[in-house]
């Protein structure tokens, strides 16, 4: 443990008094035993003073300065790292719906997958989070504006229906613009809530047709990055997917490329997923690591109770060997 982790570090120089402590209580028991060997009548000695408990009279002692060393701790304000849930912060939730995800290489089909998962995901988030629900096809739209009730998320996603075209930029956008409006329903100013986009799609975009263009994936997720909001992206089915349009088989295999440069350019993670405990496991991961994070907490409560029990004991102990305190 280094200095930095105290918070009031000047404390730690209390520790030059508990060894000043120590070597009095040393210096007064060799003089002792000096003026101990000055009696020389040993027989009468053994017969005046009192028997001692021999080494084992120290261990009070050694107690107490155990204990001092341990509130001298405290008292300097150990830190640590602690895992606390978050209570401000905004993820918004972008699931495809797009012809392609009724394709049937996850069972039942990729859309009813993702419902599924994307369900378990909403109820296991911390609940001070603000989710949001965005659907998109050829366009994009605000199913359900970022709030803490999980009930209208969960119907929403519920009634997702289908349609043509993939608007993968036009998804993060919407996203964005929610986020945006949110913030500046709370106050916006420099304390924003941090937040995050999860994406998830299982093709590659196509409208517009290039992802480099103005209202394209790879511009998008380049604002998000400019706005310090990562997008997670999960790139969700198989490369043999296949859906039946109008009696014609047109393949739909996923699309890992274009979902993992998303998420580099806006600084978030690429998860794939190929079957709905895949998916399932991709959002626990994604709720340990939106849901919690890491802040330095006080850690001195141990070294208090450590304090107070050899404190305690030495006290207890003094009384039995020495019938006072030591």
């Amino acid at each position: 443990m280094s200095l930095s982790q105290f918070a009031n570090p000047w404390w730690l120089l209390f520790l030059l008094v508990v060894a000043a402590l120590v070597i009095a209580y040393l210096w007064v028991q060799r003089q002792r035993h000096k003026h101990t060997l000055r009696f020389t009548n040993f027989a009468l000695l053994e017969k005046v003073a009192p028997s001692r408990p021999g080494r084992w009279r120290h261990i009070p002692a050694l107690l107490l300065v155990m204990s001092l060393v341990f509130f001298t701790v405290a008292l300097a304000g150990p830190t640590d790292d602690k895992r606390v849930p978050r209570n401000r912060a905004t993820v918004i939730l972008v699931i495809d719906v797009s012809l392609s995800m009724q394709a049937k290489d996850v069972d039942p089909n990729r859309l009813a997958a993702a419902q599924d998962a994307a369900k378990s995901f909403a109820e296991g988030l911390t609940p001070g989070i603000n989710l949001g629900l965005v659907a998109f096809a050829g366009t994009a739209s605000v199913l359900v504006s970022p709030t803490t009730n999980r009930d209208a998320t969960k119907a929403a996603i519920d009634n997702l229906q289908l349609s043509e075209r993939t608007a993968t930029g036009e998804a993060i956008f919407t996203s964005l613009q929610s986020i945006d409006t949110l913030s500046a329903v709370l106050g916006g100013g420099e304390d924003v809530p941090p937040a995050r986009i999860v994406l998830l799609s299982d093709g590659k975009q196509t409208v517009p047709e290039y992802p480099d263009d103005p209202r394209g994936g790879f511009t998008a997720a380049r604002q998000a990055a400019d706005k310090g909001v990562p997008i997670s992206t999960i790139s969700f089915g198989t490369r043999n997917g296949y859906v039946v349009i109008e009696g014609q088989r047109i393949g739909v295999p996923v699309d890992d490329p274009s979902l993992r440069e998303i998420a580099e350019l806006s600084g978030g993670s690429f998860f794939t997923a190929s079957s709905l405990e895949e998916l399932r496991a991709v959002y626990d991961t994604l709720e340990e690591q939106i849901g919690f994070e890491t802040i330095r907490g006080d850690a001195s409560r141990p070294w208090i109770v450590l304090g107070v029990l050899f404190a305690t004991a030495g006290l207890a102990l003094g009384l039995v060997f020495r019938q006072r305190v030591p």
